[in-house]
């Protein structure tokens, strides 16, 4: 990390968070009707239950700005004191402009820089390291930060081993410079292998494969994955992650783990590996199924909520990701 213009990096706090999933649902039966399939197919292999599907009037920055005003409150912070908004997502509403911007627009955040990344499942982690490094080097003292994805409409639901996996919402953190707060420790890594991007991949759409008749025939501009090797990688980048964030924190009790919902099969060999038991690994993946780069801001979120993050105070929570790209990464916090 960059040093800051005096020399000392600042503390990076977490003050507030918030969430938002539609209210339409889909539940495993739905999906018995659309592809051939089972409940009892999917659960065993996926553990998801249900997943919250956008309506035709949402869209990621509409769903952003909800899980916003949510996390800006808890944060006590205005949408004017925002000096940045750094949103994670791979389903902008436009190409361009930035759906940060259009966040920007309707929190009447006039003074915050505005911009997407793309990172996959990865995005919200690689957008609390870049806020992170912001307000740490002191070139922003308020960020925001989103993971939020519609992933409904980029599913080819007429594939039954992955349209059932995908969900929509979003989740926002608000970091801050301010005293207090929920320190985000300076562990946390980002990682990438360009040699796995079709791996996880939409073929057509972009400047190397417009759009065409034959593209949207054969569903090209739709999501493309190839399970088993999706898998693999997750497992193994979950425990090395895991394992890389443990081993830097050897002086902090570890109080949860909270990963990206991919799927509770690659959930519960990960932490099997790792010898945790289920407590320590958090899954709300039955009742949301994988939102990409929304999943672990809205985790976090319900925990917060909830209360259960109150046991954990002081303990160190630990944040793992990984997606297309490949994209992976992990954060850190000291609760």
């Amino acid at each position: 990390m960059v040093e800051s213009r005096n020399g000392v990096l600042r503390r990076v706090g977490l003050f507030g968070t918030g969430s938002y999933a539609p209210e339409k649902v889909y539940s495993n039966a739905d999906f018995e009707k659309m592809v051939d399939t089972t409940d009892e197919w999917i659960t065993t292999r996926t553990g998801i239950k249900e997943r919250h599907i956008a309506a035709e009037d949402e869209a990621t920055s509409t769903m952003a700005v909800r899980a916003a005003r949510s996390a800006l409150e808890a944060a006590g912070i205005a949408p004017e004191e925002l000096d940045l908004i750094v949103v994670g997502t791979v389903t902008p509403d436009h190409p361009f402009p930035a759906s940060a911007c259009l966040i920007q627009r309707e929190l009447g955040a006039w003074n915050a820089a505005a911009f997407d990344l793309s990172a996959a499942c990865a995005g919200f982690l690689y957008g609390v390291s870049v806020a992170s490094q912001f307000v740490a080097t002191g070139a922003a003292n308020n960020v925001l930060v989103v993971g939020a994805d519609t992933l409904s409409r980029i599913v080819n639901y007429k594939d039954r081993g992955s349209c059932i996996l995908f969900g929509d919402g979003a989740g926002c953190a608000v970091l801050s410079s301010r005293d207090g707060g929920h320190e985000i420790l300076p562990s946390g890594t980002l990682h990438a292998d360009g040699r796995g991007a079709e791996v996880i991949y939409i073929h057509s759409g972009g400047s190397q494969h417009p759009i065409t008749h034959e593209a949207l025939e054969t569903r090209l501009h739709q999501m493309q994955v190839s399970g088993r090797e999706v898998y693999k990688f997750a497992v193994s980048k979950f425990v090395d992650l895991v394992r890389g964030q443990l081993e830097a924190h050897p002086d902090l009790e570890l109080g949860l783990v909270i990963p990206h919902q991919v799927n509770q099969r690659i959930i519960d060999s990960a932490r099997s590996r790792l010898g945790l038991p289920e407590e320590k690994v958090y899954s709300n993946i039955a009742r949301f199924g994988n939102t990409s780069a929304a999943s672990i801001p809205i985790a976090l979120d319900e925990l917060v909520r909830s209360g259960q993050m109150d046991e954990h105070r002081g303990k160190l929570i630990v944040f793992c990701a990984f997606g297309a790209g490949l994209a992976w990464g992990s954060a850190a916090m000291r609760w």
